[in-house]
């Protein structure tokens, strides 16, 4: 197929749709499981940064470090790069390096740091008047994390996950350029590469009203949870 102009947007009935609802659920799959592992393991380091800053015991300082160094060298990497380095791995863990599952690990490689510095930056931004009382209380450390910390910054702590998770919405589709899957994989193989222009432009809209879904959904539990708007 040939397709040239304006017009090649507009031929729907070149679009197989079976495929592209199978390609639509892959990116949803995708998107859901890496934001729940990324969600845990982001809030895990972020907690691990923020109680070891000023942690004047040596295990303590020397953690921050291990810590610090995994967040800044893996969120610094570019994706498409990751994706590449991380092949032997994917491999290893999951036994293949093409279709959705293999596409996990690097999507939660590199959306984990992102998310834990969001988080920490959470935490230190909390009025710490406030963690200062449960302490005079006679409140344990992990009291207060669970009663104070994380439900005083949970707005921060939703809205952080839901601009992340936009963000892997993207990775996504940048995965399914190297045969992950989903409809990056759809735009990029039956649509670029065929030179079918409808496939790519639907596999975009759905795209972006996968980002808009995120997005709204997230704005309410925001305004739902968060004290000061209500």
């Amino acid at each position: 197929m040939n397709s040239q102009g304006l017009g090649s947007y507009f031929k729907f009935s070149n679009v197989d749709w079976g495929n592209m609802l199978s390609s639509t659920w892959e990116t949803i799959w995708l998107t859901l499981v890496s934001m729940i592992v990324v969600a845990i393991l982001g809030i895990a380091l972020g907690l691990l940064l923020f109680e070891t800053t000023n942690s004047q015991q040596p295990w303590a300082k020397v953690l921050n470090w291990v810590v610090a160094l995994f967040v800044n060298v893996f969120r610094s990497i570019p994706f498409i790069i990751l994706i590449v380095l991380l092949l032997p791995v994917t491999q290893s863990i999951v036994g293949t390096i093409i279709g959705p599952r293999a596409a996990l690990p690097s999507l939660i490689i590199s959306a984990a740091p992102f998310y834990a510095r969001m988080v920490e930056l959470a935490f230190h931004e909390l009025d710490h008047g406030v963690i200062e009382a449960a302490e005079s209380m006679g409140a344990t450390r992990w009291q207060i994390i669970r009663k104070v910390l994380l439900p005083e910054s949970l707005p921060a702590l939703v809205s952080g996950i839901t601009v992340t998770t936009i963000s892997l919405i993207g990775y996504t589709a940048m995965a399914g350029a190297i045969g992950a899957g989903g409809l990056g994989n759809l735009a990029y193989q039956d649509g670029f590469q065929s030179n079918n222009n409808a496939i790519t432009l639907v596999a975009t809209v759905i795209i972006v009203i996968i980002v808009f879904i995120f997005q709204f959904i997230g704005d309410v539990a925001v305004k739902h949870i968060d004290k000061r708007a209500n």
